[in-house]
C-alpha cells in the first residue's frame, strides 16, 4: 500500500473527527511522558508504599479536604489539604530528608503537592499511585480515627 501525502490529507479530510481525536490523544500521551520525565518525586504502588511505611521515619501526608479525610484514611496519615499546604509546610520541616508519601483521593492533588514539596527542598517525596482509590482497590486498611 502506497501512502502519499495527498492520500493522507484526503483521509484526514474525510475522517476529520477521528484524526482530531488521534491528534489529541497523541498530544496527551506526549505531555504525560514529559511530565513523568521531569517529575522529581517517585510514584509508588500501594504495595510499595506499605513496604516504605515499615520505616518508622516515613510520614504520610494526605492532601484531601478534611471531610474526605474523615471518611477514611491511612493509619497515621497527617491531613494537610492541598489548598493549605503552602501555609502549613513548616509542620513538615523536620521531615525534609525523611521519606514522605503524599496521597489524595485519586492521585491528582498528590502530584501537585509532590511538586510543591520538592520545590521547597524535600528530598524523598513519593506519590501514592491512584491515591486512596488505589489503596482501597488493594483492600488495604483505612481508619476514621484522627491522629
Amino acid at each position: 500500500m502506497n501512502v502519499t501525502p495527498d492520500r493522507l490529507l484526503e483521509f484526514i479530510g474525510n475522517h476529520w473527527l477521528m484524526a482530531s481525536a488521534l491528534f489529541i490523544i497523541l498530544i496527551l500521551l506526549i505531555q504525560d511522558l514529559i511530565d513523568s520525565a521531569l517529575r522529581k518525586h517517585k510514584m509508588l504502588s500501594a504495595t510499595e508504599a506499605v513496604v516504605l511505611m515499615n520505616d518508622d521515619s516515613t510520614l504520610i501526608v494526605d492532601v484531601r479536604e478534611p471531610n474526605e479525610f474523615a471518611e477514611g484514611h491511612i493509619e497515621g496519615a497527617r491531613n494537610i489539604p492541598l489548598a493549605k499546604l503552602d501555609e502549613r509546610i513548616a509542620e513538615l520541616e523536620s521531615h525534609k530528608t525523611a521519606p514522605i508519601i503524599v496521597t489524595c483521593q485519586s492521585g491528582t492533588r498528590s502530584s501537585a503537592a509532590g511538586k510543591k514539596l520538592t520545590a521547597r527542598g524535600f528530598t524523598q517525596i513519593h506519590e501514592l499511585k491512584g491515591g486512596m482509590f488505589g489503596w482501597k482497590d488493594q483492600n488495604l486498611p483505612i481508619t476514621k480515627k484522627r491522629k
